[in-house]
């Protein structure tokens, strides 16, 4: 069979060709309310400014006399970035943003599903592919990434993906649009690259140089079909574009497939019947494929003069840093993935939650052969995968078989659901929801999906237990802060009660919700009513990005009661906000770390980068409490929550609901 079909492939090419014009646009277009015009600025189309139909893009340019649109990409912190950047900092270090918005947000007629910004090496680019022979069709298995100067055609220098559905309902029905983009070092010539979506969790290690996770399938998963041509499993898919000097010239979209499938007609669409593997013998490659229809399905062009490169500017190859790109240096395209066949729900009926990728690989060739020798990458980065739920109390340990405890997820994702459930235990009120209330001891579950309708995503488990041996210790005001010094956390706490305590005990944990005793502190002045406490804690043999403290204190009446639970980084990198609860329904605390005494000033920014609200206020050393209130006329959505202290900014995502 495989010597038939390679013999006919030549005929197939050439009816296959008759049609593939009208399977591209070069031309500046606007698509599911997106800008495929080379350029990264909303309400701004093919050079000019343009508010109707509505004209989504990368970013928001400041000043900007229209608003119609909405930008995609985060940009809390561009300023700092930029300043950072003058100073001649971080020219060459990489760094990423992601979406705006809260994955799967519908936002007007259109679902968000995720996108993110990557900024690469460039110089002696770290992540380049070794000199040599690997190409699209080989394993990555036998891919080898190096240190490379990358010739400027095919050095990357930012990279965008971002993946939504146009239309009301939020579902399946709605179209599924795929858009790229691409800075280059090079501004003019050809140049060629590849986004390559895989299935498995693909991963580069720049240590070993080597990649690791593909497929099983000679390095990739394979798409299957059955006898009637219906898809049993979704595999790898790339696609390939080629630019000339000023537009897009070719385009084609590929899938890993065994050879012999070209005797199945896909329903979903054609083949092409281009198939690229290792070698001329491979059983397993990437074949081309087509929309059943004439409809045209990917949309690209180039840059044309002189455009704005977006908040975060462009580090070019030399390390000067400008603010627009050079004509025919940007690179965008867009893909309707509904038309090309690439519709979960034209696939395997999933829900719409699916996706059909999980990691992409950015890719450049050195000529406009599929198989040409593989130059520059950017990735393997992933999309569609929020924070896993991570719960907690405040209130851990009953004193006595009862009490009160508030359960919440600590890590909430907007568009998330989140649902609770215990076999032994007690939840009085709602079980949905970022946080219930339990009246009594025992195991409860918090179980996450991604949206209505889509399977189980993650869960996590918080324990409530009971100290029947106590009475209740009348309330007593007690702070803790810690603080890591080398391989020492230094721990300070004040008590204004003191006279009434009998000793502290100290319990940490590694993942917030076990904890163990550390040490048991005695009172040091039992007739000094406030006193400051400090201790110590060895953690260099602990394992983790945090460690977190709890103290449990002893009354001299036999109560107990525990302070709150505090995070310290174990990478030393402590400083940061963090903010609670969130989402936010009226009121916040923010807690801050700092390394020494100041003045900050709080901002809160809405999504379109207005400024809402202003405070200044004052922080001491270490870890202190800003509280924030009275939002509960503000409309619900995203914020930013930008706090200034001295020379160092801050920046955390509020979630407003109601």
């Amino acid at each position: 069979m495989k010597i038939r079909l390679r013999e006919t492939i030549t005929l197939m090419l050439l009816l296959a060709s008759l049609s593939w014009s009208q399977a591209q646009i070069t031309a500046p277009v606007i698509r599911g309310k997106f800008g495929v015009d080379a350029d990264v600025q909303l309400d701004w189309f093919n050079e000019a400014l343009k508010t109707s139909p509505v004209n989504d893009d990368w970013y928001y340019r400041l000043g900007s006399a229209a608003n119609t649109g909405i930008f995609i990409i985060d940009t809390a912190g561009a300023g700092a970035k930029m300043a950072q950047y003058a100073a001649g900092k971080n020219l060459t270090t990489p760094f990423y943003k992601k979406m705006q918005y809260p994955a799967f947000s519908i936002v007007g007629s259109r679902t968000l599903i995720d996108a993110i910004f990557v900024r690469d090496y460039h110089g002696n680019d770290t992540t380049a592919f070794a000199a040599g022979s690997d190409k699209n069709g080989d394993s990555p298995a036998d891919w080898t990434g190096d240190v490379q100067s990358i010739p400027n055609k095919n050095d990357i220098l930012d990279s965008y993906v971002h993946i939504r559905r146009e239309g009301p309902t939020g579902t399946l029905a709605d179209t599924l649009w795929m858009y790229g983009g691409l800075a280059l070092e090079a501004t003019n010539g050809n140049r060629y690259f590849d986004f390559e979506l895989y299935q498995t969790d693909i991963f580069y290690t720049r240590a070993t140089k080597a990649f690791t996770g593909y497929g099983p399938d000679a390095g990739h998963t394979s798409w299957k079909f059955d006898a009637a041509g219906n898809v049993t499993q979704v595999g790898d898919i790339i696609f390939s574009a080629n630019y000339g000097s000023s537009s897009l010239s070719s385009i084609e979209a590929r899938i890993w497939i065994d050879e012999a499938d070209f005797a199945i007609i896909p329903n979903a669409f054609d083949w092409t019947y281009t198939f690229d593997g290792a070698n001329s013998g491979s059983q397993y490659g990437y074949a081309g494929i087509k929309p059943k229809t004439a409809d045209p399905f990917y949309f690209g062009t180039t840059n044309s003069t002189t455009s704005w490169a977006g908040p975060y500017g462009i580090v070019r190859a030399d390390n000067s840093v400008l603010t627009s790109f050079a004509a025919g240096q940007f690179m965008e395209f867009g893909v309707n993935l509904s038309i090309l066949g690439l519709n979960p729900d034209k696939l395997l009926g999933v829900t719409n939650c699916g996706i059909p990728f999980s990691k992409i690989l950015i890719k450049t060739r050195s000529s406009v052969s599929f198989n040409a020798e593989l130059k520059d990458f950017i990735g393997p980065f992933d999309l569609f995968l929020p924070d896993k739920a991570d719960a907690a109390a405040d209130q851990p340990v009953f004193c006595g078989a009862t009490g009160i405890s508030t359960l919440t997820v600590v890590n909430p994702y907007s568009t998330s659901n989140y649902a609770w459930t215990t076999a032994n235990g007690h939840i009085v009120g709602a079980t949905t929801g970022t946080s219930i209330t339990v009246d009594q001891p025992g195991t409860y579950i918090v179980t996450q999906t991604l949206a209505t309708s889509c399977p189980y995503y993650a869960s996590d488990t918080v324990v409530i237990t009971s100290d029947p041996t106590c009475v209740v210790l009348a309330t007593n005001d007690v702070t803790l802060s810690g603080e890591l010094a080398k391989s020492v956390v230094n721990l300070d706490w004040s008590v204004f009660q003191n006279q009434e305590v009998q000793s502290f005990t100290i319990e940490r944990s590694i993942d917030g919700t076990h904890f163990t005793l550390v040490d048991i502190v005695n009172n040091q002045s039992p007739t000094t009513r406030y006193l400051a406490y400090k201790a110590t804690d060895n953690v260099s043999g602990l394992n983790g990005s945090y460690v977190y403290y709890r103290i449990k204190v002893s009354g001299r009446n036999g109560g107990v009661q525990y302070t709150r639970t505090i995070r310290v980084a174990l990478d030393g990198n402590s400083t940061g906000i963090t903010l609670s609860p969130n989402p936010v329904r009226d009121h916040f605390q923010l807690y801050m770390h700092s390394d020494a005494d100041r003045d900050v000033q709080v901002q809160v920014y809405s999504v379109t980068g207005q400024l809402m609200r202003t405070m200044h206020t004052q922080v001491k050393k270490g870890y202190s409490t800003i509280s924030m209130d009275d939002f509960k006329s503000w409309a619900k959505g995203m914020y930013t929550v930008k706090v200034l202290a001295g020379s160092d900014t801050f920046i955390e995502k509020m979630i407003l609901t109601k």
